[in-house]
């Protein structure tokens, strides 16, 4: 059973939480912080740098301001962020394997401050990228941004699929159905699930006060995915490039908001960064 079909039996049951003034607060404090640690890792990612570098650099990030990285050791994972490379479509574990020139990496920060979190990835580019992996990237992106244009009271989660699964889809590409986005707050994974394509049974009406994540992953090939022995390094089947963006956003009385945003303008690779 993947994460998506676990994630879609046990919220049947379960109401997504609605959240206050307060929790909105909470959360735009911890998104800010895992976007700026997000920022900090723009600065580093380059032909030659592990990712182990990059996991420690947000360890340390995290622990300087009060924060905590929410997948250490979570059910069992090592390390601090996930680091996803090329066709590898999330949950890749950092290691001492140099970052190589014309890799992309998709890098996946949760910061839990004062006991909420804050979730969101990027892609980056190491040097010079092939143009395939640009647009892949491009589109990607563009989902994300479609599927959160989607999120209103009133609205509903296949709404967001629809949005990111007719743009995907439209450019040639395919949206992994294996894993999707989540509620969180005080927890890191909750009601409701957010699939990132549309399924008839399973339609949740969005209301003000929830909290979720959109994550697409989307590939350049087929949607098919495997997870390797490792138990977390799931990568497409075809070998084909993969890529994801991820934001934490609120459902608001006339809206969305994003709390993830970057302060400094690197939501999109390439990013404008002065060494």
């Amino acid at each position: 059973m993947n994460q998506t079909e676990t994630a879609l039996q046990a919220q049947r049951r379960a109401d997504a939480p609605l959240h206050g003034p307060e929790a909105f607060a909470a959360m735009r404090r911890a998104g800010q912080l895992t976007a700026q640690a997000l920022d900090l890792l723009a600065e580093h990612v380059r032909p030659g740098v592990t990712t182990e570098f990059l996991d420690n650099l947000v360890f340390d990030f995290a622990q300087s301001r009060g924060a905590y990285p929410a997948p250490l050791l979570y059910r069992g994972y090592p390390k601090a962020i996930c680091t996803s490379i090329n066709h590898v479509v999330c949950h890749g574990i950092p290691n001492d394997k140099p970052l190589r020139e014309g890799d992309v990496v998709n890098i996946d920060v949760t910061l839990i401050l004062d006991g909420w979190h804050g979730d969101s990835s990027r892609m980056f580019f190491v040097g010079e990228v092939p143009r395939r992996a640009q647009r892949l990237c491009d589109i990607t992106y563009e989902a994300l941004l479609r599927g959160i244009g989607a999120v209103r009271p009133g609205g509903s989660t296949n709404e967001i699929g629809a949005a990111i699964q007719s743009f995907a889809e439209s450019e040639r590409c395919s949206v992994v159905r294996d894993f999707c986005g989540h509620g969180l707050g005080r927890v890191f994974h909750d009601a409701p699930t957010i699939l990132h394509y549309v399924e008839p049974s399973y339609n949740v009406p969005l209301k003000p006060g929830m909290l979720f994540t959109v994550e697409p992953m989307i590939n350049l090939g087929r949607p098919h995915v495997k997870v390797l022995s490792d138990g977390w390094t799931a990568v497409t089947r075809d070998r084909s490039l993969s890529a994801q963006f991820e934001h934490t956003v609120g459902v608001t009385e006339t809206g969305v908001e994003i709390f993830t945003l970057s302060p400094k303008g690197y939501d999109k690779p390439p990013y404008d960064i002065v060494r």
